[in-house]
């Protein structure tokens, strides 16, 4: 037995302070007495137990993502604590807050042989250098006492968007800590003033002239600045595009959606951009993958920003984009709308009232691709099968590759759904853990009703990371696994056709059938494997319908041509 006093019940005593109700990881001997403290304080938190780190890492990460909070992780050392990185480096790149607890042999053993080593010392390799350049803060601890301090640095590095990782030796955790409970630090509002009344001028003068633009990122969806943004796009009467990670931050519905940007886009965002007179980035730095094929229109427009980072450049430029910063969009976008709605502009240009307008089903053009000849479905009409069945509320996590490419351009959301696409990093088998994280957050809609989450993945990703099914089955997740099963790792049969002469391929697999294996290893669950668009909608349907998780596989085509811009203008992939 022990006192209730450890660092370990600090921890999760603080992880309940932070709003956070699950933690997740592996368990093993130098994490175990977190999961000892989880346990003791089992009505505050929740403890996960995944199949693999990295999974745990992306259920962290699609929990923080889906609660516009803080996800937590926690791994013991050596390879556990290794195999953290890839899921850590996607938060990193994507600005995901995430805390990662990870485990250290004891302080005593530093240095001296101990199994797993990572302290630096006498030739281990170290732990800090491996996590520094994918956190914002990481550190080992020291001393019992020196716990609260590093918390509370580690949770406002987090929230400032990125991990940060706390190395906790063992007989650390172990100890006795008498400090006060932990009280979350003040997440500080900070934003440039004096740019925000730059880009304000400019957008009144933009918009007394001609139509603005506005592009959307996934910093709207961190911040829950979706309301802000909606009442802003109206305010301006503005047309609106997003990012191809942020189809959820503004309905496709709602005046004036456009589309998608990027390589993955709709040419109605393109159209919208070459009569602009301004292009406003909100929460998007427009990475390649949001940028391609919208470089010229870009490079011809007046181009202004808000967000925590300023965008990538582009194409060289003059004068260049004003930029203000904002850590918090959804204060920042209402107080911007309320000055829309005011008379009190400061340049004199017109101020477009708030008002409601007629919702319309915009329609947007789909990318044409070459028509496939192979055997199963098609991309497109699997995605539109899936829109059909789609119930009030999902969320929608899918997997980078054919896959991804073709839900980024085809998926349609229901309203107060949320979307995840992993471009940070675009690691495959990302959208089963980060699924599951975002289930667990989410399993209610505000009205009580269930909310099912549909995890959209290839087969590749399938074999890397989609055993993680386990842990959804274990707990009863309302969660739809929809395999695209084409036996082949599908985007690099794409490229080998087009870009190395379709001369071999690495990347076709032996056939598989995922649907009859896993209804073989998981006999209560609900598996499906249609053969056709008709049994596809009522395998669908049927999966709605059932409480815990489902899994549906899809036989597709390897060698059909996914809505991707580049592999569409490539000599080999024009329609």
């Amino acid at each position: 037995m022990h006192s209730g006093t450890r660092v370990v019940d600090h921890l999760v005593e603080a992880v309940a302070a932070l709003g956070v109700g699950h933690i997740f990881g592996v368990d093993g001997a130098n994490i175990e007495d977190l999961y000892d403290a989880a346990f003791d304080h089992r009505q505050l938190v929740t403890a996960v137990v995944a199949k693999h780190e990295f999974a745990a890492a992306t259920m962290a990460d699609g929990y923080a993502r889906s609660t516009a909070g803080l996800g937590v992780v926690c791994a013991t050392s050596g390879g556990g604590a290794v195999n953290l990185v890839a899921g850590l480096a996607e938060s990193y790149a994507s600005r995901v807050p995430v805390l990662a607890l990870v485990g250290q042999p004891p302080t005593v053993l530093e240095g001296k042989g101990a199994f797993q080593d990572s302290s630096g010392r006498a030739g281990a390799f170290d732990a800090v250098a491996l996590f520094t350049p994918i956190s914002h803060y990481c550190a080992r601890v020291e001393a019992p006492a020196d716990l609260p301090a590093h918390l509370a640095h580690a949770v406002t590095a987090a929230r400032r968007g990125g991990p940060a990782v706390l190395l906790l030796p063992k007989d650390i955790q172990q100890a006795d800590l008498l400090a006060p409970a932990f009280s979350p630090p003040s997440r500080a509002y900070r934003r440039e003033i004096e740019q925000l009344w730059r880009v304000l001028d400019i957008v009144r003068g933009a918009r007394a002239t001609g139509k603005v633009v506005i592009i959307a990122g996934d910093q709207v969806a961190r911040d829950d600045a979706r309301a802000a943004l909606a009442r802003f796009t109206a305010a301006l009467d503005a047309a609106i595009g997003v990012a191809p990670d942020a189809k959820d931050v503004y309905h496709h519905a709602d005046p004036g959606f456009c589309g998608v940007a990027g390589s993955m886009g709709n040419p109605e965002l393109l159209d919208a951009l070459r009569g602009a007179a301004l292009c406003l980035l909100i929460g998007t730095r427009m990475p390649v993958t949001a940028r391609a094929g919208l470089e010229d229109a870009l490079a011809a427009v007046p181009l202004v920003s808000i967000g925590a980072l300023p965008p990538f450049p582009p194409t060289p430029r003059t004068p260049a984009p004003v930029h203000a910063h904002s850590n918090d969009l959804s204060r920042t976008l209402a107080e911007l709308a309320g000055e829309l709605r005011s008379d009190s502009g400061t340049s004199g240009g017109r101020v477009v009232p708030l008002r409601p307008r007629p919702h319309r089903e915009p329609t947007l053009t789909p990318l044409p691709v070459p028509p496939a000849q192979g055997p199963g479905l098609r991309y497109r009409e699997v995605v539109e099968t899936i829109n059909a069945v789609l119930p009030e509320g999902a969320d929608v996590f899918a997997d980078a590759g054919n896959t991804g490419a073709a839900v980024v351009h085809h998926l349609r959301l229901p309203r107060d759904g949320r979307f995840t696409v992993a471009l940070g990093m675009g690691g495959m088998g990302y959208a089963f853990g980060a699924g599951i994280g975002s289930a667990f957050a989410r399993r209610r809609r505000p009205d009580g009703g269930p909310r099912r989450t549909y995890v959209i993945a290839g087969d590749g990703a399938f074999f890397m990371h989609g055993m993680e099914i386990h842990t959804a089955i274990e707990h009863r997740l309302p969660i739809t696994f929809v395999v695209f099963n084409n036996n082949a790792h599908a985007m690099c049969i794409t490229r080998e056709q087009l870009y190395y002469g379709d001369r071999y391929s690495f990347n076709r697999f032996r056939p598989a059938y995922p649907g009859a294996g896993m209804a073989a290893m998981f006999p209560d669950l609900c598996a499906h494997a249609p053969q056709s668009r008709t049994e596809l909608d009522a395998a669908l349907r049927h999966c709605a319908d059932r409480p815990g998780p489902s899994f549906v596989s899809i036989d597709c085509d390897p060698d059909e041509i996914p809505p991707f811009t580049p592999f569409l203008t490539s000599p080999g992939g024009t329609p």
